[in-house]
């Protein structure tokens, strides 16, 4: 039996196709960690892990990549009032919403970036899109 998904771009229900027949991957917006989780938001994670768990129950392997918002606003704001870095501010939120994760038994995902990992490569590509035409910025906003 095939699987099938509901697709909101062109409301149809669609065969899943992989891209690789063995190997599925994955990609979930994890938490901005300005705060700690509530139930509300642990309804995405646990949707993904019953997915990742149906996918692996029909034999496929998962990859699975959730990143984790360390920096924005709210916590440079914060951090900031506090009188700590982004670091020291967002360590207890992390920490606790990978015990809640645990406690849920949702299962551990292969990778769990962190934006200020990847502040230098997000700069490049806001170069390029404005380079392109394909940026403005208001404010001193982009």
């Amino acid at each position: 039996m095939a699987i099938q998904f509901y697709n909101s771009l062109t409301q149809q229900k669609e065969t899943f196709q992989p891209g690789d027949a063995a190997r599925v991957r994955i990609y979930s917006c994890g938490p901005t960690v300005y705060n700690f989780n509530h139930l509300g938001n642990f309804r995405a994670y646990v949707f993904v892990d019953v997915l990742r768990r149906y996918l692996q129950y029909r034999g496929y392997g998962v990859d699975h990549t959730m990143n984790i918002t360390d920096v924005e606003d709210k916590i440079i704001e914060n951090a900031h009032k506090h009188g700590q870095n982004i670091r020291e501010f967002t360590a207890p939120f992390v920490r606790a919403f990978l015990e809640d994760l645990e406690y849920l038994a949702i299962e551990d995902v292969e990778h769990r970036p962190r934006a200020t990992e990847h502040i230098a490569a997000m700069i490049a590509l806001m170069q390029s899109l404005e380079k392109s035409g394909h940026l403005y910025s208001v404010k001193g906003n982009v």
